[in-house]
Order: structure tokens, then sequence, then C-alpha cells
């Protein structure tokens, strides 16, 4: 305390004596000295503080501005689902016997076939009755609201209910679970107040946006943030890419819009990223472009047409995007074509990568997927693919997906007996004659099995292991072991191959190569 109370003397020692002694020429330095210190600073620091509250005033009405247009249309959706008898199997499912008491839950994927053995749901062992709370927005003045689908999702009966303590009953429902949105047409209904969409495609990295909703039922509530992420993807949801915001979100926002500054909905708020089940940060809304294209087909139609080209894709590693020869890891590659569908017939072939659709550039599997869904059925589109290392354009007529897609599955059983192989020990790999296996999970396929591979080879690193389907070494398909060795013996571990295999989950394209 001391030594601060010596200071201020000492200043104005400094500031008073040695002014009298030093030469005039000093003057009109010091005397601007002084006048940083003196009212003129005061008034300089006055202006950028009241400039600074100026800017905050601005950001705070822009946020109210917005809250005000956006939350007349935002609702609550009240969701009902009755008792229902529980079914046992999966078997009573089918049948229609009864349902699983956990669907619409995060434990439906757990229990698939119904309720565990020994495990009842009251005294009768039925399911019991379910409610719901979630929000939505309004779409349509004549009572059409926008919401998730798993806000409503096997819901006997749902309420909608209006800021302005109007109720409405939902007359109809219409989902897609793909993209997780659903629509619901209110009875009555007229003369509603209808959100401004806006345009999600304009939104970058670092925009303010308001997330409205009704979170733990306290109704129409605001909460402000930036985009902090764009083109996520949820495993849940295969049909969408999410814009990221920091704006809380929490259990109950689902459904409700997310707006930008300008009152418009960029985004329907669907899911948080928590280990608690609350906000903790990160939150995603599926973008409203995505929504207006899969809202209008479910209003117009009551289902979602998308488009289809026939061929699985995958993402490229930068091993494999140097093998290939593409730039940056951007594009599809394409790991098997299905036989009689638009990619076939326009000539799409295994180990193509797509690379643009329309003249928009492609940069994964999911950009591409999602340029195509919402393509013109039927119509002609110029496709972009690498091949061999050069461009090549296609033209291909996109066909709707097929409702039912069929999915391989089941084990592989490997039959007793010696059968012959063929080891390289360059890549670590032993394979042996597919028809070696009694109980064929690869029917309509041909290729060899791998049989074992070396613990620290090549293709253990890869991830390959005993029961895939090797079916080509680059283009060369394989249908034998001598097939087999004669192609992979031409190939060398340091420069790499490419092995189109197959497992049941479907087909792949690996890159063996030498890593160290």
């Amino acid at each position: 305390m001391s030594h601060l109370s010596l200071q201020p003397r000492r200043a104005a020692r400094i500031a008073i004596v040695p002014a009298v002694l030093v030469p005039a020429l000093l003057v009109p330095a010091l005397l601007l000295v002084f006048a940083a210190c003196g009212p003129g600073a005061r008034a300089d620091e006055s202006a950028a503080t009241a400039e600074a509250m100026a800017h905050a005033t601005a950001l705070s009405k822009a946020f109210r501005h917005a809250a005000e247009k956006a939350t007349p249309s935002v609702v609550v959706v009240r969701s009902e689902a009755k008792a229902k008898p529980a079914a046992r199997n999966r078997q009573q499912q089918r049948q229609g016997g009864g349902e699983n008491p956990f669907k619409g839950t995060p434990f439906e994927d757990f229990f698939k076939d119904g309720l565990p053995e020994g495990f009842d749901f009251g005294p009768h062992g039925g399911m019991p009755p379910r409610s719901g709370v979630g929000s939505g927005v309004i779409v349509d003045a004549a009572g059409i609201v926008l919401t998730n689908n798993h806000v409503v999702e096997g819901a006997d009966e749902v309420t909608v209910e209006l800021p302005d303590g109007r109720e409405f009953k939902a007359t109809e429902i219409k989902t897609d679970p793909e993209s997780d949105l659903a629509v619901v047409r209110l009875a009555g209904a007229e003369n509603l107040p209808v959100a401004r969409l806006g345009d999600s495609d304009k939104l970058e990295i670092g925009d303010w946006v308001i997330a409205i909703g009704n979170p733990f039922e306290l109704e129409t509530t605001v909460s402000a943030g930036i985009i902090s992420g764009k083109g996520r993807e949820l495993g849940s949801i295969r049909r969408a890419k999410f814009l990221q915001t920091d704006a809380a979100i929490n259990p109950g926002n689902s459904g409700g819009p997310l707006v930008n500054l300008a009152g418009e909905v960029v985004g329907i708020n669907t899911a948080i990223a928590s280990s608690s089940g609350g906000y903790q940060g990160v939150g995603f809304a599926i973008p409203i472009n995505l929504a207006k294209w899969v809202s209008g087909q479910l209003i117009a139609k009551g289902s979602v047409e998308r488009g289809y080209l026939g061929v699985s894709i995958s993402p490229i590693s930068s091993d494999m995007a140097a093998k290939l020869g593409v730039k940056d890891k951007k594009g599809a590659l394409v790991t098997e074509v299905m036989p009689g569908t638009p990619a076939a017939e326009a000539g799409v072939e295994e180990l193509d990568v797509i690379v643009g659709f329309d003249g928009q550039p492609v940069d994964g599997p999911r950009s591409l997927q999602e340029v195509v869904e919402r393509s013109g059925i039927g119509q002609k589109h110029r496709v972009a693919v690498l091949r061999d290392g050069r461009q090549v354009e296609l033209s291909i007529a996109v066909k709707p997906l097929p409702e039912k897609v069929a999915r391989n599955g089941g084990g592989l059983k490997k039959g007793p007996g010696v059968e012959e192989t063929f080891y390289s020990e360059e890549f670590g790999v032993e394979v042996r004659d597919k028809n070696s296996v009694p109980e064929d999970a690869y029917t309509g396929f041909e290729g060899v099995l791998i049989d074992r591979v070396d613990p620290d080879g090549v293709a253990a690193r890869a991830g390959l292991g005993p029961g895939v389907l090797v079916r080509k070494i680059g283009h060369k398909a394989v249908t034998s072991v001598a097939e087999f060795a004669a192609a992979i013996e031409k190939e060398s571990a340091e420069d790499g191959i490419l092995l189109q295999v197959r497992t049941p989950r479907g087909n792949s394209i690996v890159l063996l190569k030498k890593t160290e």
C-alpha cells in the first residue's frame, strides 16, 4: 500500500518542476501529452464507448427483430400414443400382433425384436401410453406445420398449440424418416401466421442465428448463436447434411426453426450432441432448402420420390486418391454398379470416381447422394467421372429410388477339408476358391475367398480378414485361385494395388500398399 501511495506524488513532482526548466521547443510537445490526458481524451474514450454501445444495441435490435418476425409461426407439437399390446418377437410384429414398445425411443435399436424375455410393461405386459412435446413451424396459412419425424412418429393423436393460445388437432401426418422431417395438416385452420423461409445455401460459418422452440416445455424460448459448421453427417439420419450451431438446443426444441437475423427460417432444429442429454454447445439443424424439397413432396404426393443411379459408393482416402490420380480426395468412388440400373445403362464402371453431376462438383458420397436424389426423374443428366486418370463425360437418365433396395446379409460358414490355396508373402494374404464354401453368402458374385492374413501384413493393415470375397484386382476379375495368383504376382506392394472386395455388407474398394 505504501508503494502505491507514493506514485501520485512522484508523478506530480515530475510534471510540475521540470516543466519550468525545459527549452521552449519542448513546450508544445509536453502540452500535447497533457492534452492527451485531459478532457479531450476522456471525450474520445466516451465516443468509443458510445460507438461500441451503438453496435451492441444494433445487434440487440437485430435479434429482437428476428424473434418478433419468427415467433408467431412457431408452435408447440404435442403427441399422444395409446397403450398397445407389446410384441414378444419380430414375427408377432410382422403379423400385426403387437408393437415394439421401444419404437420411437433410443432403445429401439437395442430391442428390435420387441420385449426381452421375462420383461413386462404393466400388469398385462402391454405398451403403456406415451406422450411427447416438440416444436414446429407453420409454412402454410391454411394449416400446414413442418416439424421432425421423430416428434410425431408413432403418435395416435397430435395437437398443435399456437403462441396466441389457439389449439388445433392434426387431421393428416406425412413423414419422411430418411430425412427426419414431417408435415402436419391442421383441422379447421385458416389465416395462420406463416414463417418466411430463407436460403440455407447462402449461410456461412460465423453467421448469427437464433433457435426458437419449446425446450423442457418452456414455450417460445429463443437462444442465440452462430453457424459453427456445415455439411455435418449424423449416422442415424442418412439423407441429410446438417448445419451445426452453438445456439442452445435442448429436448423440446426438435422441429422448431433456426432463424437468421432477417427473421427467415434457415433450418429445422433436429438434434444435439450431448453426453448428458442437455445442451453442451453443439446442435444440428436440417438445412431449410432440403426441408423445402422434402415438405413440398410430402404435401403434394404424401411421400418423397428420390433419384437413383444404382451404384455403391465410398469416400476416397489419401492413398487411394494418389493411386487413382484424384486431387484433394474429392469425389465418390464407385465400388459396385448394379445391373439394369441407370448407371449400368450409361456405362459407369467400378473404380470410376464421380467428380461432377450436372456441372456441380461432387466432394464425396453424401454430396453425390444429395444432388442425385433431388435431380429430375427420367431426365438426362451429365455425370463427370475420372477413369484411369482421365475425365469421362457420361449421360445418365435418373430413375426413382426403388422402395426396397436389396440388402445382403448373413454370415459365412466354412466347410471342412483342405482346398487349393495361394499365399502372397508380399501382401500377407492367402486365398482359396469360393466354391469351397458349402453355404455361400456370396451367391451371384464371383471371386476368391481370403482364408487368412498375416497379422502384421499389408492386407491386415488395410482391414482385410478371413471370409472376405476378392472379386477383382484392379479392373481384372478373378474367379479362381490360379487367376488371383497370376494377377497379384504382377503387382508390387511398393506401388500398391486396388482390390474390389465384397463382404456380407456390400462391395468396397481396398488399397493394399506398404506404408513403411
